[in-house]
């Protein structure tokens, strides 16, 4: 009992001394927690620091730009980023928007990758459009007969048919025959010439293809190709405007309008005419050369002129990798239409009937108001 006395009385001396000795140990705990502490405020406070200090460097360049931005010509450095490019859409039938109508739309892609079997199709079918659009297409020289298609080609380089027409009326009307111009003074054949410009090589050239059919065709104008191009003056484009349209032999008439639309509408990229003839023409039967010319140069003088095209007014615009390097406006573009596209005076002064039914008017007279 006694002994039991005693370690009830031992005890309270035990915990208290436990509790002692557990209390430094406790208050060690939480220096080290509270020095920890300390050292995470002041890491913070050094990465705040530190981030405080990049923000104040940008700061300076940031107000650079804007100032630059503010004044261009003070900085040439900072460059403005380019504006992306925008898609120009071409609409189904621009024919279509002239009247009023809001046809669906189609992007036009340039045909880059196009098939050899998908350029025939195009090409043909902007042929087929151009059809519907100039029905009544001819050759826009006056003429009676094969002699004068001749002489009227040959005087049509470096000037307009328009040109041509108004002066071949007073050549022919004094050399009817190609007898009568061989034998013709040239300084007489000159002065009627004059207003074609380049009067005197154009001089030389008609007194010499006429010297050349007396003497080697008797007095007519030959039907095959071969023939004609051995003529002074007369070369391959001119040659197929006589055989298609004096003797009804298809051929391709590859001259500056023509050129122009085939590469622009990228049938082919080549820059010769032989080259461009070769190329062009195996993309159509043969049957279709001489109408295709046609309606190629029809389109290229009344619609996609050289250097503002009707773009807006184009009836081939959705098949065209061109679309929008003129007037895409529909208003706008129908004020650019020539002649009687335009309610303009055409090229002819005796003109077929097919084109005055059409709404075509005859050209003047040379000297006329």
């Amino acid at each position: 009992m006694r002994k039991t006395a005693s370690a009830e009385r031992a005890a309270p001396a035990q915990r208290a001394a436990s509790a002692k000795k557990a209390a430094p140990a406790k208050r060690a705990g939480s220096a080290k927690k509270a020095a920890s502490a300390k050292k995470a405020a002041s890491a913070k406070k050094v990465g705040s620091a530190k981030k405080a200090a990049s923000a104040k460097k940008a700061a300076p360049e940031t107000s650079a730009v804007e100032k630059a931005a503010k004044s261009p010509s003070k900085s040439a450095a900072v460059k403005k980023a380019p504006a992306a490019k925008k898609v120009v859409v071409a609409p189904k039938k621009a024919t279509a928007r002239l009247k009023g109508a809001a046809p669906a739309k189609a992007v036009v892609h340039p045909p880059g990758n196009e098939s050899r079997t998908a350029l025939v199709r195009r090409a043909r079918r902007i042929n087929r459009e151009l059809a519907e659009v100039f029905p009544y297409a001819h050759p826009e020289l006056d003429f009676a007969n094969p002699f004068q298609l001749v002489v009227a080609t040959v005087l049509s380089a470096q000037t307009t048919d328009l040109r041509v027409n108004q002066t071949t009326p007073s050549l022919f009307a004094r050399y009817p025959t190609p007898e009568d111009l061989a034998a013709a003074n040239p300084e007489e054949v000159e002065e009627i010439l004059r207003p074609c410009g380049f009067f005197r090589a154009k001089t030389k050239s008609v007194i010499g293809l006429s010297k050349a059919l007396v003497e080697e065709f008797g007095g007519e104008v030959p039907g095959r190709l071969e023939d004609l191009v051995k003529l002074p003056g007369v070369g391959r484009k001119t040659a197929f405007v006589v055989l298609g349209n004096a003797f009804g032999r298809p051929g391709i008439t590859v001259d500056t309008h023509f050129q122009r639309l085939v590469r622009r509408w990228q049938w082919t990229g080549e820059t010769d005419p032989d080259k461009i003839e070769a190329a062009v023409g195996a993309l159509f039967p043969k049957s279709d050369w001489t109408d295709l010319s046609h309606h190629v140069i029809w389109h290229g003088r009344r619609i996609c002129h050289a250097r503002k095209p009707a773009c807006g007014a184009c009836p081939i615009a959705p098949l065209c990798p061109a679309y929008g390097e003129g007037e895409i406006d529909p208003e706008k573009a129908k004020k650019l239409l020539k002649y009687e596209k335009g309610g303009f005076p055409g090229q002819r002064l005796n003109p077929p009937q097919a084109y005055l039914d059409a709404g075509g008017k005859p050209a003047p007279p040379l000297g006329a108001g």
